[in-house]
């Protein structure tokens, strides 16, 4: 699946840097998050994406 990976680079809380291998965090209007537990590290954080937050509000009629 080509969209299967997206890394992106963003600008993060500098507490999100100490984050421990496995530690899971909301990122606000994106979804919930976990820090890798094999390419995470302080001078270069990585988090995958475990649950993707999607829009369900529908307007009433």
């Amino acid at each position: 699946n080509p969209e299967s990976l997206k890394v992106l680079q963003a600008v993060i809380e500098p507490a999100l840097a100490q984050a421990q291998p496995e530690d899971r965090f909301q990122f606000e209007r994106e979804g919930y998050f976990v820090a890798d537990r094999y390419d995470h590290s302080p001078e270069k954080p990585v988090f995958n994406r475990i649950l993707d937050l999607r829009d369900s509000f529908k307007p009433g009629k």
